[in-house]
Parts: structure tokens; sequence; C-alpha cells
């Protein structure tokens, strides 16, 4: 038998804990919490037992399990698991060696499922709350951002080809609006998230009604008594075994939704970097490239779009977990819950912090916008320039067929020369075109093509995104911590 000793840098660790996500998110989703959850469940299933008149429960029990509730032997439990191949009864012998005196009533009338979809639910919620917190700073960071840069003229693009132009802080309002959407769902689904509560091994309470002599306003104020105790107002009222998986995928559904503005915002980002005019921030020490010094590559907002992509592949679990369940539960949903609901939200957490960063110190190049913008307004001033034209008596088909032809000689000398676009020249030097230098000029005011582009951005921010904001500004985070 060959015994093979690991230190810890030879253990398989998962990515999101050595290079991605936040140390609240892990923790959220860390065995500690887990068990810590289980015993609070435990305590209050046995605290609204004994309240509810219970003779086998007494407060003697209660409190020992109170007083110990923090004391977890982890090693034990791991030894009992091995034992019982059952996770749930190795905790609650870990739960009773140290709380002895409760031992014959922990988990009283409960299944697994109590303190495992209870716990699961919490922790998702708790989860969708810092995941709030993070969403709502990256909309502040954009707000800020779509404020400075409202007046900014830049090239628009439709299908990435040059079109009519539009601001820099006009563009920062359609990421802003897609995270305005996924606040909206985020809030719609965490306020709706329905506790599991006390239902018994198939849903039918059938074991507490025995407890309790079958009364059943005591059942089911025990279940009132257990879901308000851990915060729920909001309980299902009828479950199988476990709780019905489609609030899962309505939860994993908001995670998908945020990868997926994030994804388009990084990727605009991206392309923006490549036409040197934004960028995400680049460290005075980072290195782009092994091999090719000069580079300063997108790598946060890579990263984003990485990570994105799997949340969102990720969001198809639920859908086929749920689908896939029998009557009131078989266990084939455990492993892929295990899995998927903990690493989308660790993977939700790892891009929200990277956003943040990355919203929060985005650079502008003013001088290549103007430069772009300078380089293809010609050809879309080029109705303006018609029209001023035929108000100085001239005929507006004669101009309209000068003016083509001079803008497609223009256009070889930008892609068959590479030369500059010296469509303006050409109506200068043509006597045929009754408009001087200063004629034209006066038609190219870069402001006079943004239409109600800052506008709109005021109007978005007054009406949309500052009433959030103020709302819940108490929630906004303080930056965030990259890794690597």
């Amino acid at each position: 038998m060959v015994v093979i000793i690991m230190d810890e840098n030879k253990k398989f660790k998962t990515p999101f804990e050595e290079r991605y996500a936040s140390k609240e998110m892990l923790y959220l989703f860390s065995p500690d919490k887990k068990f810590r959850t289980w015993r609070k469940l435990w305590i209050a299933l046995a605290e609204s037992e004994m309240k509810l008149g219970l003779k086998t429960v007494n407060k003697d029990q209660v409190d020992q399990m109170k007083k110990h509730a923090d004391n977890i032997d982890f090693e034990y439990a791991t030894i009992m698991e091995k034992k019982f191949r059952h996770d749930v009864m190795a905790h609650v012998h870990a739960y009773g060696k140290v709380a002895p005196l409760a031992m014959p009533i922990i988990h009283l009338g409960a299944t697994s499922a109590f303190v495992g979809d209870n716990t699961d639910i919490i922790v998702m919620k708790e989860a969708l709350a810092l995941v709030r917190s993070k969403v709502l700073t990256v909309m502040n960071n954009l707000k800020l951002f779509a404020k400075k840069y409202k007046n900014q003229p830049t090239l628009g693009f439709t299908h990435y080809q040059p079109a009519q132009l539009t601001t820099v802080g006009k563009r920062a309002t359609l990421w802003l609006m897609d995270f305005l959407l996924d606040f909206e769902n985020l809030m719609s689904t965490y306020d709706n998230i329905r506790f599991r509560g006390v239902k018994g091994t198939t849903g039918t309470q059938a074991s507490f009604l025995n407890l309790f002599n079958g009364d059943h306003k005591k059942v089911n104020k025990l279940d009132k008594m257990v879901s308000n105790s851990m915060g729920f107002s909001k309980v299902f009222p009828v479950t199988g075994q476990t709780y019905s998986r489609k609030q899962d995928s309505r939860i994993l559904q908001v995670l998908a939704g945020i990868a997926e503005s994030s994804h388009k915002f990084a990727t605009d980002i991206r392309l923006l970097a490549n036409l040197k005019e934004v960028e995400e921030p680049f460290e005075k020490d980072q290195i782009g490239s092994s091999a090719m010094a000069y580079k300063r590559n997108p790598m946060r907002c890579e990263r984003i779009c990485s990570l994105s992509r799997y949340i969102i592949s990720l969001s198809s679990n639920p859908y086929y977990t749920h689908s896939t369940q029998w009557f009131e539960r078989t266990l084939d949903d455990s492993a892929n819950r295990r899995l998927s609901i903990a690493e989308s939200f660790l993977a939700a957490d790892s891009v929200l912090d990277l956003l943040i960063n990355v919203t929060s110190n985005l650079v502008v190049y003013k001088k290549m916008i103007e430069h772009r913008v300078d380089s293809e307004l010609p050809f879309m001033a080029t109705e303006n320039i018609i029209m001023q034209a035929v108000k100085l008596g001239a005929d507006r088909q004669e101009m309209h067929e000068l003016i083509r032809q001079h803008s497609m000689e223009a256009g070889k000398q930008v892609k068959i020369e590479a030369k500059p676009n010296d469509l303006i020249e050409r109506i200068i030097n043509d006597d045929r075109i009754p408009l001087n230098n200063k004629d034209i000029s006066q038609l190219l005011n870069h402001k006079d093509f943004i239409g109600r582009a800052p506008e709109q951005v005021d109007e978005f921010l007054v009406d949309e995104i500052n009433p959030i904001l103020t709302k819940y500004k108490k929630e906004l985070s303080k930056g965030s911590d990259i890794k690597v």
C-alpha cells in the first residue's frame, strides 16, 4: 500500500478560493456556515416544539443546545459520516456529543431536508443580498461615469460599423440600463424567496402530527414559528420531501442575467480598448504579455467574459434538476446542486468584484475619440452640407450627385490608399458647390450631431437610477479586492 502525503500546495483548490471570489461569499458556502445554520435550525425546531407544549422537549435541553451551538467538532463529524454514510446523522451525533441532554430530541420529527433545504435557502438569500450590494455599487460607478462624460461626443456603432454620434456617457447608460433590469429582477426574486419550513418526510407533516397527538393547529403553528424565527415570512405552503427546485431555477436565472449584462459590458470595453478610446485600468507594473512588451491586454474584462459564460452555462442545471425530480423527491439533485448553486454565486461574486474595479477606474482617451469622430463626421455631415448649399441657391439634385461622387473618392482614399479622409477638402475645392471652409466648419461641430444624448443621461439618472441608489445607499460596497 502506497501512502501519499500531500502538502497544501499539492492539493487541488478551487480557483474561486485562490483567484476569484471574495472571502464573504466563500464563507457563505463554507462548511462552517452550513453546519452552524443546521444547529440554528435544530434549536429553532426544539424551542418551538417546547413552546407549543411538547413535553418531550424541555428548557434544559434547549439551553444546552444554545450553549454549544458553536462548538462543532468537525473531525468527529467526519468520522461519524464515514460510519453512517449520512451527513445529517453524523452532525446530529456530533451535536449530541457536546449537548448530551439534548441528544434524544435533536432533529425530532424532522427529515434531512429540514436542515439541508432550509439552510440552502438561507444561504442563497444571504448570498443574493451580497450580490445586490455589489450590483448597486456597479450601478453607482456607471452612474458617475455616465454623468462625467454625458457631453463627450463619440462615434456610435451599429453592426460595428460607424454610425451617428452618441456620447461616452450615453453609451454608459446602455450598460447601466442592463444592470437596472438585473436589479429589478433580483429584488423581485429576493422578496419572493420562500422557506421550506417544517414539512416532514414527504411533505405531509405526519411525524409532527403524531408528536402533537393529531393537533393540526399546533403543527401549522410550528411551521410558521420556525420559519419566522429564521427570518422568513413567506413559506412554501406545500412541498414534497424537498421544496420545489423551481425556486433554484428562479434564483440562478438572476445570476445568469447579471452575467449576461456583465459579458456585454466587458465585450464593449474590450472593443473600445482595441480602438484606443476607453480602457480598463492598467497598473504601473502590470505585464500585458510575456513576449510582447508593449501589450495592454484587457485581462479583467476578459476574465469577466470568461466567468460570465460559466455562470450562464450553470444556470441550465436547475432546469434539468427540477424537471427530473420524481414525485416527492429523488437524490439525484444533491450532488448537482452542491456544485451548480455554490459555483454560480461564487462566479457571480467574482464577476461583480471585477466590475467594481473596472467601472471605478475606466480610462478615457478624449483625443483619440475626437480623432475618430473627425475622421468619420464628414460622411455623416453630407446631408447638412447639401441642405446648406441649397439654402445658398444651389440645385439639390446636383449637390447630391457632386457630394456623392466626392464621398466615393474620399472613401477610396481611406480604404485603398490608407490616407486621411479628404472629403471636406474636396467639397471646398469644388467651385460648383457654394460653400467655403468657414461655412462647412460651422456644420461640423461635434455637439450638433449628438441629439438629446446629454439630456437623456440626466433624465435617466434622475428618474430611474438616483432613487434606487438613494434608497440603498448604505448597501454600497467600498470597493473590491481583486486577488490577481
